[in-house]
């Protein structure tokens, strides 16, 4: 790779680095919804997977059947934390995507 090359791909770099920080802002700030039993339990998280809140519809409180309850709670925060991950994929993508990295080159970031 001749000096101009290296250059060159140190300056896409340092934009992607730019790009990358202004995209982590971002996925940081969204908020994602997940639900389960057909939207009887809602959960949002945000983009750093952290838990804003739980709704749950009173019809699905039932004292004699608790470990539905807790499933349902389980699976729509997996649902919203899959939503995060394939959101941050995506955007990871669409910032890699112009960039000729060698295989298997680790980025600090």
């Amino acid at each position: 790779m001749g000096k101009g090359g290296l250059g060159n791909m140190m300056k896409q770099v340092q934009q992607m680095q730019a790009k990358m920080a202004e995209m982590q802002e971002e996925l940081a700030n969204m908020e994602v919804e997940g639900s389960a039993g057909g939207g009887m339990v809602k959960v949002v998280t945000n983009g750093k997977h952290e838990l804003v809140s739980i709704t749950i519809d009173p019809e699905v409180v039932d004292p004699e059947d608790v470990d539905m309850l807790q499933d349902l709670i389980a699976a729509a925060i997996n649902q919203a934390r899959e939503k995060v991950a394939e959101t941050q994929a995506e955007q990871m993508s669409s910032l890699t995507g112009g960039l000729n990295l060698p295989p298997g080159l680790n980025l600090p970031f």
